[in-house]
């Protein structure tokens, strides 16, 4: 992914400023207009927008409509936007409607682009050295460069929906625009310099496989197909002028249109120029000859010698390729960052006054303090041990005082903010609580924990026959099978889920659980932040009185919110006192419904579940997973719920299929025939997809 620190140079002078796309204003495309205290919250932010207020929180209850409200926001304050999740599941979400929302405008999305990723390691107690091993996506690849033209090509109205991995170290922005190549018709310049300058932006020449981020020769005419969009371009030339630009059909190569002027973006994010080169080596080699020294002088002889085999090895292939593998973990030197310095990341591509949008921010934020010190520790190992030099420690994501630092304006989503966002804004916090829906929040009920095991299965009982489902939370993993064995002793219908069970089969799991494959699903802390389950009517609390993080009152008011899409939703939470926790979650939920009665009576809105048919589900949770829990009338192929999957080429496929053999093999060696077996079921049905596509 890395082979990229290596050129720009000549032909500086033909980067003329020709004008940029043409400014769009962002246009929301919805048949609803705001109700309820969305307009009241959208009026409220949108002044605080305006009024370069540092940071915001809206807190919008489980299906108050956050995300149109964020789209009303995006909307009135025409700010370049990115939205951040904690999870690919929620932004792939949050990506289809804000497609929906603004068809006309750009909607990006930046995810990791691995399918599989083994960082490179050193297990100290094993001795065991763990090389880098990857699998790259290369639809989400092109999404992600997609991405970064746009930020750069002079659009303001782009959003990017974004996970966590957008903190991750990138290339120099500057050096990225930098090799952006400007053409127009009637433009004096050579063929040949314009292939310069196409090798120094990362395009390979080809003549055989015309394949993403490659140019072909034809006379007069050079194609190049471009790695962010789906088409390319052509460009002819009639001496040493620029005598046509068409934009072109890849595959068939037919034009598609005739342009005026075309802007060609790097083939790759990570752009370093040419005349670098001997300065970024002699600084590789001053580090390696220091570090060299200090093993030395440390007795450490067995490092010395593998530290100096390794970045001499790295070394030599710079010099003879311009970029060796592993080429990241010297990313300060191409991008001349001092030791220490935080590295670029994608809010370095973004216009100053661009817009942060956090969701489910009491989880998001979290995520981005954990990561740089994991990291962190996982390079330390490498250090001492001699795979790595000094440098390494600057191939991070940032810390999250960096994150911080380049922060311009925020708004943080959250039906439970955490005590950080309510610092940030003084404890001052825009209310959303009331539903388009009319639905209320759940009502909670305290009740003893004597027979409470008896009294659950008589409200199970209840629901069923009513069609609705249950969910059940727990302290524990073990008390989690415990009680699914124990009910499905007595034949109700349930299953168990915990962090244990991989992300494709959870999402298999709630959709049996919505179809009625069974009634009950009994869990820990996995059933709270962004699950639209309507047909949930209970939602049982065991040991709600047990305080602690999962019974703290925000992990309450999350997991009660669970039975708040449907017009029956009720809460049951099984203690025998009532803890602060749960006081707190209970006069807050009082609180709310009063409001929302008020809301409905003056209004004369009766509260509606909204009932989706099989197909709507079907099409909302599908997924290829690792087992197969179809339900039992489904006989059609499942597909990943990912925007990109729809694109998979057939090569993608069978890179997928390969390793999901490669890894059955591997636990197969290690004696591990359940892994195995579970590797081989998701071969399987790769492979079902790929005849099904391709025969």
């Amino acid at each position: 992914m890395w082979k990229a620190f290596f050129i720009f140079a000549q032909y500086k002078e033909i980067l003329s400023d020709i004008p940029n796309y043409q400014i769009m204003k962002f246009k929301l495309n919805s048949n609803f207009k705001p109700t309820g205290d969305q307009p009241k919250a959208i009026k409220e932010l949108v002044e605080g927008i305006n009024k370069n207020e540092r940071a915001q929180c809206l807190l919008g209850v489980t299906g108050s409509g956050k995300t149109f409200t964020m789209a009303n926001i995006i909307e009135q304050t025409q700010r370049p936007t990115i939205i951040l999740s904690h999870n690919k599941t929620l932004t792939a979400q949050l990506y289809g409607e804000f497609k929906q929302f603004f068809p006309d405008n750009s909607v990006e999305y930046f995810v990791s682009y691995y399918d599989y990723y083994q960082p490179e390691a050193y297990v100290v107690s094993t001795g065991t050295y763990i090389e880098k091993d990857l699998a790259i996506n290369e639809e989400i690849d092109k999404l992600r460069l997609r991405t970064s033209s746009q930020l750069l090509s002079g659009r303001r109205d782009i959003i990017v929906v974004a996970s966590v991995s957008c903190i991750y170290g990138l290339g120099n922005p500057d050096d990225y625009k930098n090799s952006i190549i400007r053409l127009q018709v009637g433009q004096i310049l050579s063929r040949n310099s314009f292939l310069y300058l196409l090798v120094d932006s990362l395009y390979s020449r080809t003549e055989i496989e015309f394949s993403r981020g490659t140019f072909r020769v034809r006379g007069d005419s050079v194609d190049i197909n471009l790695p962010y969009t789906e088409d390319g371009f052509r460009v002819t030339f009639w001496g040493d002028e620029i005598e046509e630009i068409e934009r072109i059909e890849i595959e068939s190569g037919k034009r598609i249109e005739n342009l005026d002027t075309i802007a060609i973006f790097p083939a790759n994010l990570y752009v370093a120029q040419k005349d670098r080169m001997k300065d970024i080596i002699r600084e590789i080699e001053d580090e390696l000859h220091d570090q060299i020294e200090y093993f030395n002088n440390e007795h450490k002889n067995e490092e010395s010698q593998r530290i100096q085999e390794r970045v001499t090895l790295d070394l030599e292939m710079m010099r003879q390729l311009g970029y060796c593998s592993g080429i990241e973990n010297y990313s300060r030197f191409f991008d001349r960052r001092k030791a220490g310095a935080r590295p670029f990341c994608l809010l370095d591509y973004f216009p100053d006054d661009y817009l942060i949008i956090i969701d489910e921010s009491h989880v998001t934020l979290p995520q981005f303090r954990a990561m740089h010190g994991g990291d962190r520790s996982r390079t330390t190992t490498l250090v001492e041990h001699g795979f790595r030099l000094p440098s390494a420690y600057d191939n991070r994501p940032l810390s999250f005082t960096e994150f911080e630092s380049v922060v311009n304006q925020v708004l943080y989503v959250s039906a439970t903010p955490a005590d950080y966002e309510l610092e940030q804004t003084d404890g001052v916090v825009t209310e959303q609580i009331i539903r388009p829906t009319g639905l209320l929040d759940p009502p909670i009920e305290v009740r003893g924990t004597l027979n409470q095991i008896d009294d659950l299965l008589e409200e199970i009982d209840n629901c069923v026959k009513k069609d609705q489902r249950v969910l059940v939370t727990t302290i524990t993993k073990r008390s989690s099978e415990e009680l699914s064995k124990y009910m499905s002793s007595l034949n109700v219908k349930c299953r168990y889920l915990h962090s244990e069970i991989d992300t494709l089969e959870r999402v298999e799991i709630l959709r049996e659980l919505r179809l009625g494959v069974f009634d009950v699903l009994i869990g820990i802390n996995l059933l709270r932040e962004g699950l639209d389950l309507p047909e949930v009517a209970l939602v049982a609390i065991l040991d709600a009185d047990k305080e602690g993080f999962l019974r703290n009152q925000r992990s309450l008011t999350q997991t009660s919110g669970r039975a708040a899409r449907n017009s029956e939703g009720r809460v049951i939470m099984y203690a025998d006192k009532i803890t602060r926790s749960m006081k707190l979650t209970i006069d807050e939920t009082s609180r709310r419904r009063k409001v929302q009665i008020a809301h409905n009576k003056k209004h004369g809105i009766t509260p509606t579940t909204i009932k989706k048919s099989k197909e709507e589900i079907m099409g909302q949770t599908t997924v290829v997973g690792s087992k197969s829990y179809l339900h039992p009338e489904d006989t059609s192929v499942d597909y990943l719920a990912d925007p990109v999957m729809e694109f998979m080429s057939k090569e993608q496929l069978e890179k997928t299929i390969a390793l999901s053999k490669k890894k059955m093999k591997a636990a197969s060696k290690d004696m591990d025939f359940l892994t195995a077996a579970e590797y081989r079921d998701e071969m399987l049905t790769l492979k079902k997809i790929y005849e099904s596509k391709y025969g």
